[in-house]
């Protein structure tokens, strides 16, 4: 099996921030995978940079809780528990029904285009995602990391839309941790037409400026994407 290609353009941002990124989407999208040793002569070589940037990344990762130090064995991808599971998504439904709300009262037309925008880019990508066959391994993966990418763009913007900076820090924070289940928990058989039609029956409630029904919307999202995290941790101990 060759090595995963996470090579980083070594411009724009800062190269510490464009390493993490690299490497927490490789954790999103399960090709670094929970329990994998992460060597910093490998990780080197997949994005190539030297190893004070990798050093650095790591220990931001490490603080996300998305990496685990071990002083003799190093680092290693962590894993995510179910009741570490069933905590993060009861602050998460929490938080983010409260941003649904605080959006539909306090969010700028301007915002409600561009959650608009993320929410169709999500469901055109979740379509193209749903057409594609289980046996073209490759263009699954690529669709699934675009969808990703989607669903990270739509929650963000929700986020900035609830103009509260420590909803923003705290559900950041959380969504970091999420990583660890979003691959498996979003492109769950059947989940997917669900959630498209949950985050665009959000958005048209934001637009009417109903912000208890966006709420409502927000937690009956995040409780559903539980269920099937929930699920998807327990097949995976059977």
């Amino acid at each position: 099996m060759s090595a995963p290609n996470l090579q980083v353009a070594k411009r724009g941002a800062t190269l510490r921030l464009m390493v993490e990124d690299k490497i927490r989407d490789a954790i999103s999208n399960g090709t670094l995978k929970p329990g994998q040793r992460l060597v910093e002569r490998e990780l080197c070589e997949m994005t190539g940079v030297g190893r004070t940037s990798i050093r650095e990344a790591m220990r931001q990762l490490e603080a996300e809780g998305l990496i685990l130090c071990h002083p003799h064995k190093g680092p290693t991808v962590n894993s995510i528990s179910q009741s570490e599971t069933r905590q993060l998504y009861a602050m998460r439904e929490l938080l983010e029904s409260f941003s649904g709300e605080q959006f539909a009262l306090n969010g700028t037309q301007a915002q409600v285009e561009e959650l608009e925008e993320a929410a169709a880019i999500f469901e055109m990508r979740a379509k193209k995602y749903m057409d594609i066959d289980a046996s073209e391994s490759e263009r699954l993966q690529a669709a699934r990391d675009a969808l990703i990418d989607a669903k990270t763009r739509f929650y963000s913007c929700l986020m900035e839309g609830s103009h509260n900076i420590f909803v923003v820090q705290m559900l950041t924070m959380l969504h970091n941790r999420i990583t660890l289940l979003r691959a498996t928990s979003m492109t769950q058989p059947g989940r997917l037409k669900y959630s498209v039609e949950e985050i665009n029956a959000i958005v048209s409630a934001i637009k009417a400026r109903d912000s208890a029904l966006a709420a409502s919307l927000c937690r009956t999202h995040i409780a559903n994407s539980a269920v099937v995290a929930l699920g998807r941790l327990e097949d995976t101990s059977d």
